[in-house]
């Protein structure tokens, strides 16, 4: 029953969302168990050395140490992603190409999300200036492009029969939720992933999606709160460690009456920190760009052992930098008392703990800490829970070069082939940033009433802001990070702020990379002056068609020499069509095909007379009835050859046997052409490889039929032309493709403004829209590539040239 169908459809729908949470929950526990183990032993391993070496004098020695365990960490990461390429960098500018729309090859595989997982997780562990939440994000997308599908290439030996979601529009909705996913588990924050894959991703919403995105954010975040809790605190069952990235509380301490999070005053400082990480953020990617730029011409052609010495070459910097760094430039600040006061709330008691209890005290004396290793020497996430919540003070020099050092080496390290997110490095950078600020105001200007945690999280929003010029979802995912509503506001203001200070300069981040790769990306709508333009100006006019009964040789031509995804399905308009009737099999099925639905048109025209009778009018019933009595079924032949022979002369020797050639004058090439249908190149090479055709002698009700099942059996992969032996296929047989191709396309007509098409091309997430004039002709074809703004700027130059 279809109603038993659809519900059963949408049962399963629900349940591999679920599953898609889950999963990619624990991708995120594994990746953060193994970072924390590997950090763990290293940071012990390193410390009790420098501690025994202060005394001593060999430093050099634990430094070899460090650089011993990040170079073997980091040459395994440059490794993995020498075996899938893709797997480098943080993976969103490709999630969001996927979600716009195309294909970047290897994206959603199974290898990538392996390389990804074990990449990120060591190039983290190896003290490298990346994150683990952009690698997440594109694991989760890859974790629901795959499940739904139950098969891999990987593992091509595994077959299940799950005849779902056997579509690229079904998989491009799970892989939106699993992006979503992959934010909601890195941060712990289901709404602001949901968000997220609404305003980075997807280009095609609707309505039914939003609620099964949101199911499994939270699935996602739970999953991974409940097995961090239970593993970390041995609490199983209780929630308590929502995200990866996890901000801690920010409250004020119960005594202190005159403390408040934020003031009104504040603001005034929020925007002008807003505008000053803005424009951080444009230099920020004006130097990545340029390194990208860099990279492409020098790194990328040379043998791919040069990426992995880069990767170590990046390393070796940031671990002796961090070094040296700690060990020379650090102050030694006095640790605040509130710790030892004992009078405070259990929380705040715990998470002071665990801020006091990373504190590096490395060559000084006794109740003092060194400021600089505290922040170089621990993990990321830890030293954002520094800046955010530790009461002693930074001085202002240590906060200014570890800054300086850490925008300069993030901004290198991100582009060398290792698996590297960009948040948590851009959050440290901005939240030192604030935390300098906040100082600067407290010491010179005197505002006493000024809690520095809320610096900190604004200058972290302001700089990640200027980096990757989100708004909406960004603002909501730092909310729910700090699980303080009040912050809304002031983050609201400084992220809107950033980003038209940004916008300014120059893109985002990730746009720049989506550039970078000349990927076709549409967005979200076309700038008013290309409504200069029509849709004859954009398309493509030089067509390559098949007709609706084609012979297996012009067929396998036209696809080893094109490389179009579709065809459309056409008849020629002639006018001594009679005298071909008689010839060839092949062309008056051809014809029969044309008019049969030219005859469907006049029956169409007939019903239309027939409705107007229904009016009262009199005149208008007297034309129709003097319309209809001349009309007697004898001469329909002769109405159809009125209609076909429309003061086209005829083209003596040309056969639709004969593919459209490249001999073949202008006016040949552009003959009238009537349209019928759009085939897909995955559907022609489909019924060559299944032998469907039928030999000229026959009629066409003998070629044999595939159901939809079979036509999309080998979806993702569908064979290629060039794998097809060609010895199987008899070259005279004639396929006819009539009940295989899409008969109603969307279609625009030729004087149709160019937004009106980018509009119905985006929402409707089309990938061939054809022209076709007021008569029924295809006079052209428009792709993706047509309407990218590149090529819609040369139009227009071309367009006011012509004026």
């Amino acid at each position: 029953l279809p109603e038993q169908k659809a519900q059963r459809y949408e049962a399963v729908k629900w349940v591999l969302v679920f599953a898609i949470g889950v999963c990619t929950g624990l991708v995120g526990l594994f990746v953060d168990f193994f970072v924390r183990l590997f950090t763990q032993l290293k940071f012990r391993v390193v410390q009790s050395s420098v501690e025994e070496c202060t005394e001593k004098g060999c430093l050099a020695l634990s430094l070899l140490e460090l650089l011993g365990f990040n170079l073997t960490f980091v040459f395994l990461a440059s490794l993995l992603v020498l075996i899938q390429p893709v797997a480098a960098g943080s993976g969103i500018p490709e999630i969001k190409c996927y979600l716009n729309g195309v294909k970047v090859p290897g994206v959603v595989r199974l290898r990538t999300v392996v390389c990804k997982a074990l990449g990120v997780l060591f190039s983290v562990a190896g003290g490298l200036f990346v994150g683990k939440e952009g690698p997440m994000i594109h694991s989760g997308a890859v974790v629901g492009a795959g499940l739904p599908q139950f098969q891999s290439i990987s593992l091509r030996k595994i077959q299940f029969n799950f005849p779902y979601f056997r579509s690229d529009r079904d998989k491009r909705d799970f892989v939106s939720a699993g992006a979503a996913a992959g934010v909601a588990a890195a941060f712990g924050a289901p709404i602001g992933g949901t968000l997220f894959s609404l305003e980075e991703g997807s280009s095609f919403w609707n309505q039914g999606l939003t609620w099964k995105v949101l199911f499994c954010s939270m699935a996602a975040t739970f999953t991974l709160n409940f097995f961090r809790s239970g593993i970390q605190f041995g609490s199983w069952g209780s929630f308590q460690l929502p995200g990866l990235l996890n901000f801690g509380e920010f409250k004020c301490s119960e005594s202190d009456k005159k403390c408040h999070l934020w003031t009104a005053v504040d603001l005034g400082f929020f925007i002008l920190m807003g505008i000053v990480g803005g424009l951080l953020g444009a230099t920020f990617n004006c130097l990545n760009k340029r390194l990208a730029k860099y990279r492409m011409r020098n790194v990328h052609p040379k043998p791919k052992l040069v990426r992995v010495l880069e990767g170590l070459l990046v390393s070796l910097t940031t671990t002796v930098v961090v070094f040296i760094a700690s060990m020379v430039l650090g102050e030694c600040r006095q640790i605040s008392s509130s710790s030892h006061s004992g009078n405070d709330t259990l929380s705040l008691q715990g998470m002071s703990e665990d801020v006091n209890s990373s504190i590096k005290t490395f060559f000084c004396p006794n109740e003092t800490y060194n400021d600089m290793a505290t922040l170089f020497f621990n993990p990321q996430e830890s030293a954002i829970l520094q800046l955010f919540h530790q009461d002693g003070t930074f001085s202002p020099v240590t906060l200014s070069l570890f800054f300086l050092l850490y925008f300069l080496l993030s901004c290198w390290t991100y582009g060398i082939s290792v698996p590297s997110g960009l948040f948590v490095p851009s959050l440290l950078c901005g939240a030192a940033f604030g935390r300098l600020v906040a100082n600067l105001l407290k010491s010179y200007i005197g505002l006493d009433h000024i809690y520095s945690g809320t610096f900190a999280l604004i200058g972290a929003a302001a700089f990640l802001g200027g980096v990757v010029r989100m708004t909406i979802s960004l603002t909501v995912i730092l909310i729910e990070s700090t699980n303080e509503i009040t912050y809304g506001l002031p983050i609201m203001i400084t992220l809107m702020v950033a980003k038209w200070t940004g916008d300014f300069f120059n893109k985002g981040i990730y746009d720049i990379h989506v550039n970078l790769r000349g990927v076709p990306l549409l967005e979200w709508e076309t700038e008013v002056e290309m409504d200069k333009l029509r849709a004859s100006d954009i398309m493509e006019p030089n067509l390559t068609y098949v007709y609706p009964h084609t012979r297996i040789q012009s067929l396998v031509s036209i696809l080893r020499t094109t490389v179009h995804h579709a065809f459309p399905v056409v008849t020629e308009n002639r006018g001594n069509e009679r005298e071909f009737m008689k010839g060839n099999q092949l062309i008056s099925n051809n014809i029969k095909f044309k008019k049969s639905s030219i005859l469907t048109r006049a029956g169409e025209q007939r019903k239309r007379s027939q409705s107007m009778k229904s009016y009262p009018s009199s005149e208008l019933r007297n034309m129709c009835d003097e319309h209809i009595t001349t009309e007697e079924p004898p001469e329909k032949e002769d109405l159809l050859q009125q209609m076909l022979e429309r003061r086209y002369t005829p083209y003596p020797n040309l056969y639709p046997d004969q593919s459209p050639s490249e001999e073949w004058t202008m006016e040949e090439r552009f003959r009238p052409l009537t349209f019928h249908g759009l085939i897909l190149r995955s559907q022609l090479v489909t019924l060559l490889v299944r032998g469907v055709c039928y030999s000229e002698s026959q009629s066409s009700a003998s070629q044999p039929r595939l159901s939809h099942a079979e036509m999309l059996e080998d979806y993702p992969r569908y064979p290629d032309i060039h794998d097809l032996d060609l010895t199987l296929l008899n070259p005279r047989m004639i396929v006819d493709v009539t009940p295989y191709m899409n008969p109603s396309p969307f279609a625009v007509s030729p004087n149709t403004h160019v937004s009106q098409v980018f509009n119905l091309f985006r929402t409707m997430g089309l990938r061939h829209l054809p022209v076709v004039n007021a008569v029924g002709e295809i006079v052209g074809i428009i792709t993706r590539h047509n309407l990218t703004h590149e090529f819609l700027q040369a139009r227009l130059r071309q367009h006011y040239q012509t004026i």
